[in-house]
C-alpha cells in the first residue's frame, strides 16, 4: 500500500487547479495578452500552457506505456505550443482549465496503486515511476502558477493566497494582543498579606 494514493493525487490536484483558477480569474481579462518580458508567454498563453499541463501525463500512462524510449517529444510539445498560440476570452480560459482539470482529477481518482508503482524507462536509461512522472503534473502547474503569481503583482494586484496569509497573521496578531491585555498583571495586585 503506498502512503499517497490516488485519491490523495486527486485531492491535492484539485487544490492547485483551485489555486490556478483564483489567481485567473483574478487578473483582469485585459491583461491577459500581458508578456513580463519580450519572448515570454503572455497570461493568457500561460494558463493555456497550464490548461494543457497534463497531455503528457495522459499520452503515456493510460495506455501503460513502459519506456519513453522513442517518444517523439517534438511533435507532442509542437501540438502544445499550438494550442497556446489560439486565440480564447478569459471566458473560455477559465471553462478550459476547470474542465480539463476536474477530468483530470477524477482520472488520477481512478488509478490503481499498482499502476503508480510501475517503473517507466527513461530515454536516457533511468526509470520513474508513474506517481513521481505524475506528482510532476502538479509541481509543473505550481511552478507556472508562481509566474502568474508575480505577474499579478506587475499588474498591481496582490495574490490571492498573500491576502489569505496577511489575513492569518493579522488575525493571529488581533488574539495575541487580546490575550496579553487580558492578562492581568500579578506585580501591580495589592498584596493579602
Amino acid at each position: 500500500m503506498l502512503p499517497y494514493g490516488p485519491k490523495d493525487l486527486a485531492n491535492a490536484y484539485r487544490t492547485v487547479r483551485t489555486n490556478t483558477l483564483q489567481v485567473a480569474q483574478e487578473i483582469p481579462e485585459d491583461k491577459y495578452g500581458f508578456s513580463p518580458a519580450p519572448g515570454v508567454r503572455t497570461v493568457a498563453q500561460l494558463l493555456t500552457h497550464i490548461a494543457f499541463g497534463n497531455e503528457f501525463s495522459m499520452a503515456v500512462h493510460p495506455s501503460r506505456l513502459t519506456t519513453l524510449v522513442g517518444f517523439n517529444f517534438p511533435q507532442f510539445i509542437g501540438k502544445v505550443m499550438s494550442e497556446e498560440q489560439q486565440p480564447r476570452t478569459k471566458a473560455e480560459l477559465l471553462n478550459l482549465l476547470w474542465e480539463r482539470g476536474d477530468a483530470f482529477a477524477a482520472w488520477l481518482e481512478g488509478l490503481d496503486e499498482a499502476m503508480l508503482a510501475e517503473r517507466v524507462g527513461m530515454p536516457d536509461g533511468s526509470s520513474k515511476t508513474r506517481l513521481e512522472m505524475i506528482m510532476g503534473v502538479k509541481e509543473h502547474e505550481m511552478h507556472h502558477r508562481g509566474q502568474l503569481m508575480l505577474i499579478e503583482r506587475m499588474l498591481g494586484v496582490v495574490p490571492h493566497l498573500t491576502r489569505q496569509m496577511m489575513e492569518r497573521l493579522a488575525a493571529a496578531d488581533r488574539k495575541s494582543t487580546r490575550l496579553n491585555s487580558s492578562h492581568t498583571d500579578i506585580s501591580r495586585m495589592p498584596s493579602s498579606a
